[in-house]
């Protein structure tokens, strides 16, 4: 009979229709496929069951973070082999009811079945999220989304992030390839934000979404500014107030664990909001920047830093992606840029810049794997092997998202002009190479 390996790539090349570019090592030894390309570990036979109650692309995260599958050769070339036929199928792709009326794709399954062994359900991963009941982006359940993400360790995300602790697209003004280094381009970041927003001595920013305090401390101690950072992580706060105390600025950062929209102690000059909208919902959006609007003096102005996607020809097609919903942002949600800007636009502002900068993030990604993989052991004690694996794909993927420009990152500088419509900006914010 023929080894486990060859019977799994013949399996798999009739569901997917397409031949499968990745080799294949099964748990009984055998090995199947092109000899160069990246190997797909198949660990057991969970991993086959795992896939058959979860068909697609949650089943594949689950068997991934237990480690019933893993890869062995270059992550980011069997991901990038591999998201045509997984992640990429696009909106016209076969349902699986529809190819199940295909009999060799029913003949397929049949013989994973068969190959899986008895039929019993393998549990989720602990790091699943377990919902609960009630709407979403509630109060409570983004409180609960983002401890989820955010209360995993301060030691984890330093290991990853580095010592600038910004968890966030940095600014690179050259790769690491002719000397970048992650601290300094988080650095230009934070001073990029810093002058879109015409930060000045003794000014008030209200800093949403604040993380472990980076954008507080830079905007206090570099531009004089007083800052309330404003977080719903317990252990982000407990981090941040202790950067704040070790940097002597108690008396101008104050860091709150707080819902951005029960702060009332506005007007503030300028609001930063760096990788936290995609957490807001679409639903929620417009309350969102209404509340921003509200909280900002005339001529204030608002730094939005935001991941987006491409917009697709039906929008109401659009779904969370399972397995960052299931184990990385729960409840997160992207949308196009476009969008953002009509909501920023309904909700009051004036939008005055839109920059891309999405190849940055793949570079900020690709550094945030590399730390995570060269200090991998201490990674597996710090937090579960489950939530390492979930970050390293993650990151990875995400990083082949951005550089194919599946997904993107953009900078809306957008101001609350005064009622004479005076908008404080210079007639050109920007100069071009």
């Amino acid at each position: 009979m023929a080894g486990a390996a060859l019977r799994l790539q013949n399996l798999f090349e009739q569901l997917l229709g397409a031949p499968l570019p990745v080799r294949i090592r099964a748990w009984d030894g055998s090995q199947d496929g092109p000899p160069d390309a990246p190997t797909l570990v198949v660990r057991n036979r969970r991993a086959l069951r795992r896939l058959l109650f979860k068909p697609g692309e949650l089943g594949l995260a689950r068997a991934w973070v237990a480690g019933d599958l893993d890869v062995d050769g270059d992550l980011y070339t069997a991901l990038d082999l591999m998201a045509g036929l997984v992640w990429e199928r696009g909106e016209d792709a076969r349902t699986l009811a529809g190819a199940l009326r295909d009999p060799e794709v029913r003949a397929a399954v049949r013989g994973l079945v068969k190959l899986a062994g008895p039929p019993l359900p393998p549990a989720p991963p602990p790091e699943e999220v377990r919902r609960g009941r009630g709407h979403l982006h509630t109060k409570r359940s983004d409180r609960r989304a983002i401890s989820h993400h955010y209360d995993v360790g301060n030691d984890f995300y330093e290991l990853v992030l580095g010592s600038s602790m910004v968890y966030s697209c940095a600014y690179w003004q050259a790769p690491e390839s002719e000397g970048g280094t992650l601290e300094g381009a988080q650095r230009d970041k934070l001073e990029l934000v810093s002058r879109k927003l015409g930060l000045s001595p003794g000014q008030r920013l209200l800093d949403v979404g604040c993380g472990w305090g980076s954008m507080a401390v830079h905007a206090a101690r570099e531009h004089g500014v007083s800052v309330v950072g404003v977080t719903l992580s317990q252990e982000q706060a407990a981090y941040a107030r202790k950067r704040v105390a070790d940097e002597g600025l108690t008396d101008r950062v104050e860091i709150r664990v707080q819902d951005y929209r029960d702060v009332a102690d506005g007007p503030y000059d300028a609001i930063s909001s760096i990788g936290m909208a995609e957490h807001v919902g679409a639903e929620r959006y417009l309350e969102y920047a209404t509340d921003l609007y509200r909280l900002l003096g005339p001529g204030g102005r608002l730094l939005n830093h935001q991941i987006a996607r491409r917009p697709r020809r039906d929008e109401s097609a659009y779904s969370v992606d399972e397995f960052i919903d299931a184990y990385v942002f729960p409840d997160g949600e992207l949308a196009p840029i476009g969008t953002t800007v009509t909501q920023l636009e309904r909700a009051g502002f004036e939008v005055r810049d839109v920059e891309s900068i999405r190849e940055h993030y793949a570079l900020t990604l690709r550094r945030w794997v590399a730390n995570l993989e060269a200090d991998w052991a201490t990674a597996l004690r710090l937090v579960s092997p489950g939530r390492a694996r979930v970050w390293r794909l993650y990151m990875a993927a995400s990083a082949l998202a951005f550089e194919r420009n599946r997904i993107g990152v953009n900078q809306v500088l957008a101001v609350k002009t005064t009622e004479a419509g005076g908008s404080g900006l210079p007639l050109r914010t920007r100069t071009w190479n």
